[in-house]
């Protein structure tokens, strides 16, 4: 996820907007009424060669183990081609009880056919991520920055046929989704009245992606990171807001770090868990790191 990238992040306002009054109506109305919420924090990949440090000498699968230190997976791999029902009953098979995966849907429906004639390859995608059972969380679409609102009808015609059983998060990045505020209402209430989650994307070169308009009560928020120092206050903001959040009534969190190769992300991870247990009295568990503790970036 390499857009929005800055030369100088220390110049970039990382002040998080304040929520949309909506947001608030949804936690009130569609929200949790009691308990603690559901956590799920992750990276976007688990390859070694990606995650490099992350892996104790010795390790013979990646996933075994990355699932054993995290609870969560953003599937990027899923973009690039549909698996196979057998490849994702084989990750099902390797990783804890709790573990869930949220896969993305694949370029050949958001990229290349941009919506059009999506019924044949999505049913092949559903199909085969199903074998991922009670491990299957949410499934994000990501559209293309140049997929604007003039194709709302194409947008209004996938979450009308996706199935209700399975949560959905959007991910759109044309400006006009978010300078409009008649298509930005459409949007939302779409998303509302299907159940389905409006992404938030929190980097440096897009702040107008953090539209703070939560339709559905367990926000997705991708967190890209600046690569400076600045990373750790903007994840202290993030665990404020949180904690807002959950004492408004949040469901379900769904939270993953990126950034173009994830060999930090383990780092930026364990500090901002650390952070939320400390806060909310949560008993998260924080990723392993190879000295047994959780150094930062830049001592």
């Amino acid at each position: 996820m390499q857009f929005g990238k800055v030369l100088h992040p220390e110049l970039v306002d990382f002040t998080l907007p304040k929520d949309h009054s909506d947001t608030l109506n949804t936690f009130v109305k569609k929200g949790r009424k009691s308990g603690q919420p559901n956590v799920y924090i992750g990276a976007a990949r688990w390859s070694r060669a990606d995650m490099k440090g992350f892996y104790p000498r010795g390790t013979k699968d990646d996933l075994a183990y990355y699932s054993r230190q995290f609870n969560a997976i953003e599937m990027n791999s899923t973009f690039y081609r549909i698996f196979s029902p057998e490849q994702f009953a084989k990750w099902r098979d390797r990783t804890p009880d709790d573990f869930k995966f949220f896969p993305k849907i694949p370029q050949e429906i958001s990229h290349f056919k941009q919506l059009n004639n999506f019924q044949e390859p999505t049913d092949r995608f559903i199909l085969a991520a199903s074998e991922l059972g009670d491990k299957l969380g949410t499934v994000f679409l990501q559209l293309k920055e140049q997929f604007a609102p003039n194709r709302f009808q194409l947008l209004q015609n996938f979450v009308e046929d996706w199935p209700t059983d399975l949560p959905l998060t959007v991910e759109v990045r044309h400006v006009d989704w978010f300078e409009d505020a008649t298509v930005a209402n459409e949007l939302h209430n779409l998303l509302s009245a299907r159940n389905t989650q409006f992404t938030l994307v929190d980097t440096p070169g897009r702040r107008d992606m953090l539209h703070m308009r939560l339709p559905n009560p367990s926000p997705f928020v991708r967190w890209v990171a600046a690569y400076h120092e600045v990373d750790y206050p903007r994840l202290d903001e993030w665990v404020e807001r949180i904690a807002a959040w959950s004492e408004q009534g949040m469901e379900e969190l769904h939270f993953f770090v990126h950034q173009k190769l994830e060999v930090d992300a383990p780092l930026l991870s364990a500090y901002f868990i650390e952070r939320l247990n400390a806060r909310m009295g949560w008993n998260l568990k924080v990723p392993n790191s190879p000295e047994g503790e959780t150094p930062t970036l830049f001592d």
